[in-house]
């Protein structure tokens, strides 16, 4: 058997394989949900939670869509505006939303995981995090030892933020870096000092965080060799215990502060890819190991403890360590996830605020999953956090027979297995050292949206 965290970087394989293809955050993928799906459906679901007596433990999202300044590469939902009328007035609607979120839930109200995403949720005053924090703790409550993260730009955190963070019971926390390459921040738009990052870093450790995550992305405008190798030393000197390495996907028709990058200044896909090879050489001598996608960690930190152990997941964060909880999630376009069906929040505040003021939820859309949907999403689960599949496991937990149902996959399988990707065994499908950095190609075989729709131009690279 190999290490989950054996990688062998193949460039022809990488260029062979390498098609446009979903994160898998979630099968089916957020571009299937649909609107006949409402607010009436996520109510029934909520109530439904405790049928049978069992009632799994809560993951709370909140999307804090605000930020000071744009990042040009950004593609989340985002609002730019230095006015806190704007968040203030929002956190009035989050209130109302957790009230009818809550007034429909069956089950327990335990949360042993929360997060704060956005936008930049340190966007919010020192009284607004107190404010939101207090709404979440009247509503729910916070196990003990749970996991409690919050994204954070260090170039409008201080040691006080940090303090405050840790006070409201925030206990790990994820900081947007990118690059350390002054001409590179300048080209997206978000110049930020080593010495800024450092601070809220310390911060946080002396704080009592649990675990420090940091992004960093590879393909910006003007990114080189030499340049992102300077950062990657920076990175490993500070000593994050997660780093999320994301290939930087241009799609400018879809987001449009993307268009203010020059075509030109982006590093051609050969470079690309020797950045990205020297990136998990120089992480994985530093002593961090491959978790899966774009995520590695120290080992022992919970995500590479969580995969040894078999209990890793996949959420609408990444890689997780809770694999089952039930997501409620609140705010503009944010996606829960509860028992078998996701919903989508409506995308715009005012869309937002008018469901809420008529006293509805705001779902926008979503989906409840199909026997089909359920089997094809652990299969892909499996394949994505573990690079295995017990073709037994799944016979028994879904009543198939695995060779008849999925005989054109295993078939579309042969010119990966031929290749060293995968290895297709009576028992087992393995992910070999080879198809590791291409496991979103190799999930895309089990994607039954995919086999019948060929467009996958709305899809980043999957390098």
């Amino acid at each position: 058997m190999t290490s989950h965290h054996e990688l062998i970087f193949d460039p022809e394989l990488i260029r062979r394989f390498d098609i446009n293809g979903p994160r898998y955050t979630s099968y089916p993928t957020a571009d299937r949900f649909v609107e006949a799906f409402n607010a009436r459906a996520l109510i029934d679901w909520l109530g439904k939670r405790a049928v049978g007596g069992v009632s799994r433990p809560l993951s709370l999202y909140f999307h804090i869509p605000f930020c000071n300044t744009i990042c040009y590469y950004c593609g989340c939902n985002k609002i730019i505006t230095k006015d806190h009328g704007q968040s203030a007035k929002y956190l009035d609607y989050l209130d109302r939303e957790i009230r009818l979120q809550v007034a429909a839930l069956g089950g327990t109200r335990q949360a042993t995981q929360l997060h704060l995403g956005g936008g930049t949720p340190t966007f919010l005053s020192h009284d607004e995090l107190h404010r939101l924090m207090a709404s979440v703790r009247e509503h729910f409550e916070l196990v003990p030892n749970g996991e409690y993260s919050i994204e954070v730009d260090p170039r409008k955190v201080g040691f006080d933020t940090v303090e405050l963070l840790a006070t409201l019971g925030l206990n790990r926390m994820s900081v947007g870096v990118q690059d350390f390459a002054e001409d590179v921040q300048i080209a997206t738009n978000r110049v930020q000092s080593f010495d800024e990052t450092r601070l809220v870093m310390e911060a946080a450790r002396a704080t009592g965080f649990r675990s420090i995550s940091m992004d960093l992305i590879y393909g910006l405008p003007r990114q080189n060799l030499a340049s992102f190798s300077r950062t990657l030393e920076k990175v490993v000197e500070l000593s994050p215990d997660r780093i999320s390495l994301y290939s930087y996907a241009h799609l400018p028709g879809l987001f449009k502060p993307q268009r203010r990058i020059q075509q030109g200044d982006l590093p051609g896909p050969d470079i690309k890819l020797q950045i990205l090879r020297r990136a998990i050489d120089h992480l994985t001598a530093a002593g961090y190991v491959y978790i899966g996608m774009d995520h590695f960690a120290k080992p022992d930190d919970e995500l590479a403890v969580a995969q040894r152990q078999g209990r890793l997941h996949r959420n609408f964060q990444g890689y997780s360590t809770q694999a089952e909880c039930d997501m409620l999630a609140f705010g503009v376009s944010s996606i829960a996830k509860v028992g078998p069906v996701y919903a989508q929040n409506r995308k715009t505040l005012d869309e937002y605020y008018d469901a809420l003021d008529c006293d509805e939820l705001p779902v926008l859309r979503g989906i409840e999953l199909t026997a089909d949907d359920l089997l094809r999403r652990s299969i892909i689960q499996s394949l994505m956090c573990h690079f295995s599949l017990s073709i037994e496991s799944i016979q028994i937990a879904h009543l198939i027979d695995f060779k008849d149902y999925f005989r054109e996959e295993l078939s579309d399988l042969g010119d990966m297995e031929a290749a060293g990707l995968v290895r297709v065994e009576d028992d087992w499908i393995t992910v070999l050292p080879a198809g590791r950095l291409l496991v979103r190609a190799i999930a895309m075989v089990f994607d039954r949206y995919l086999r019948t729709d060929r467009e996958r131009k709305r899809y980043s690279r999957v390098i």
